[in-house]
């Protein structure tokens, strides 16, 4: 099982911005929870994302823990440039399933933004670095309603054929349940060649339902953020990811190793809490493990 942290990224850009001390305070204490795989930054415009307008110095500061394999989130191949030229070889980009979504996320159609994937794909491999896409709005989308699961396999066949080497799917609203996670894997069965990551959010209180859903289909890497931190600005109600505290807690009482310190993970998690300056929605961090550590 391998779960990735976005808390420092996607957690933060949802909120008032925060000093970058604190950015970098949040990045080191999760790099000792024992999580190997944690999403830091995104180099985005900072008049689009304030909140992430300190992403050089924030990387430039943060302490790299051996074994922690750090990513950066672009929206189009300027992004990528930069991202390279920061240091990062893991690299996402994402592309909503939504026409609309992507045009209010990233000012382009789906079709311009695979079209910028495509020249994306060989800048980052030419430099070394790997693609993740991800696929924002794959289980419905606030302005078009239900996505269809065939568009999405329809764009997940498009970036694989122009070699990206991982592809996630994003849950941008919190409208996935289980049967939907069922009826996209129906239409797009997780390749046995590329690495699939799902992104979920709590927003209707599914996401774990969702997790468990899709472990028995055979998926093993999920995102997750710290206390459940997160959202998107450009989508109406879209509440925080699923916190990690809980994605942990719940697979460690399944026997499904994580490699994560829960209670250290906790530490994250109040420090999170504390640097955005309000309660934060994980029940896990309300009310403790379920049995006294």
């Amino acid at each position: 099982m391998s779960l990735r942290e976005v808390g420092p990224r996607d957690g933060l850009q949802n909120e008032d911005p925060v000093p970058t001390a604190a950015k970098v305070a949040l990045l080191d204490a999760l790099s000792t929870t024992g999580l190997r795989r944690i999403e830091a930054v995104s180099f985005v415009h900072p008049r689009a994302i304030p909140q992430m307008a300190d992403a050089d110095e924030v990387w430039a500061a943060a302490r790299r823990e051996p074994g922690v394999r750090y990513s950066a989130l672009v929206p189009n191949s300027r992004g990528a440039a930069r991202a390279l030229a920061a240091g990062f070889t893991d690299i996402e980009v994402v592309v909503s399933a939504s026409d609309t979504h992507n045009r209010r996320n990233v000012n382009r159609s789906t079709t311009e933004s695979l079209d910028d994937i495509t020249a994306m794909i060989e800048q980052v491999h030419d430099a070394g670095g790997s693609v993740e896409v991800i696929v924002a709005t794959s289980f419905g989308c606030p302005y078009e309603g239900n996505i269809a699961p065939e568009r999405v396999a329809g764009i997940v066949r498009r970036v694989l054929a122009d070699g990206a080497d991982r592809i996630a799917y994003g849950d941008t609203t919190g409208m996935a349940t289980p049967r939907r996670v069922r009826d996209l894997f129906d239409a797009v069965p997780p390749p046995t060649w590329v690495p699939t990551l799902l992104h979920f959010h709590n927003t209707r209180g599914t996401a774990l339902a969702n997790i468990v859903t899709a472990l028995g289909l055979g998926v093993v890497e999920f995102d997750a953020s710290v206390g459940g931190l997160g959202g998107c600005p450009y989508a109406p109600g879209a509440s925080g990811n699923v916190a990690t505290e809980e994605v942990v807690h719940m697979l460690d009482d399944m026997g499904i190793e994580t490699g994560v310190d829960l209670d250290k993970l906790l530490d994250a998690a109040r420090l999170a809490q504390k640097i955005v300056g309000r309660d934060l929605p994980s029940g896990v961090l309300k009310a403790g493990p379920r049995v006294p550590r």
